[in-house]
């Protein structure tokens, strides 16, 4: 095992530190986080215009550096030199907890690898805030993220989750939100959802029902902002009598094609749901 002590000196120079900005209300910034932001070397940011917008809020002076998907290799490695040399670092995204759904995952394995100290501080996050006002069960939940853009990719993504019973969480943009749930409520069926957009802000706005109900709204709805969606997980009882047992192995299999899956796919996904051998679906499918 890799032991960090955070805030022992056990003679380690550079840091890393992740530092959570506001979602939305500048007031969510914490008292912390304004200090190390002021007290580190250099600030790595997703935006550099977004964040010193914020650093002018907050008389914050440090220097600011690039860091986002587009460069994130190349940065990556000027970063880590740097804090080797003895720099601390805060990395920031435009809004939120970084590393979440953003390329700050990647320079905190790095930085772990080169046996860095990574520090992260607690702050705003907007898929535990839309949980936690969702109505929803908080007991077990699973962040999601973006779902996949392609229509075959996002469907086979979602059959893949459709059994959990935690409460999923994701992440979509306005322009694909009603092709996200339209999806969902094809393959999850009619469950309680949560949704939600600007939050933190003065238009903050959820919207809770069903996702058939949801999908009507998204006709006649105010479709602006980034939306965190949280969906029920599955009941036991869904779990319990599978919808699939009325039907042929064969016509199973012609369900998930006409879904957008390759026969190959959908084979597979027969064979895991019915707790059998690919082969035996495979020769039930293609039988003359």
């Amino acid at each position: 095992m890799n032991q960090q002590s955070s805030f022992i000196d056990d003679g380690t120079v550079g840091l890393l530190y992740l530092v959570p900005t506001p979602i939305g209300n500048l007031e969510d910034m914490t008292f912390r986080a304004v200090r190390i932001l002021k007290e580190v070397d250099l600030i790595a940011a997703e935006d550099t215009r977004q964040t010193m917008k914020l650093c002018r809020h907050f008389d914050i002076d440090t220097a600011l550096i690039s860091y986002h998907e587009h460069n994130k290799r190349k940065a990556g490695e000027v970063l880590i030199e740097k804090i080797k040399a003895g720099n601390s670092i805060a990395l920031v995204s435009d809004a939120g907890m970084p590393a979440i759904s953003d390329p700050g995952q990647d320079i905190a394995q790095e930085a772990i690898k080169e046996g860095i100290k990574v520090i992260a501080l607690p702050g705003a996050n907007a898929a535990l805030t839309s949980l936690v006002a969702s109505g929803l069960s908080t007991e077990r939940f699973e962040f999601i993220g973006f779902l996949p853009r392609q229509n075959k990719q996002r469907q086979s993504f979602l059959e893949e989750i459709k059994g959990d019973k935690a409460t999923l969480i994701f992440y979509e943009s306005p322009h694909r939100l009603k092709e996200s749930l339209s999806s969902m409520y094809k393959v999850l069926g009619n469950r309680h959802l949560s949704i939600s957009r600007e939050l933190t802000k003065k238009f903050e706005e959820y919207q809770r029902g069903t996702l058939e109900e949801a999908i009507q709204w998204c006709e006649t709805g105010t479709i602006k902002g980034e939306f965190c969606i949280v969906v029920e997980g599955c009941h036991t009882e869904e779990v319990k009598d599978e919808w699939w047992e009325p039907i042929s192995m064969q016509q199973h299999v012609e369900h998930y094609v006409g879904l957008g899956m390759t026969s190959k796919e959908a084979i597979k996904q027969v064979a895991l749901e019915r707790n059998v051998q690919k082969r035996l679906v495979y020769a039930e499918y293609h039988q003359d």
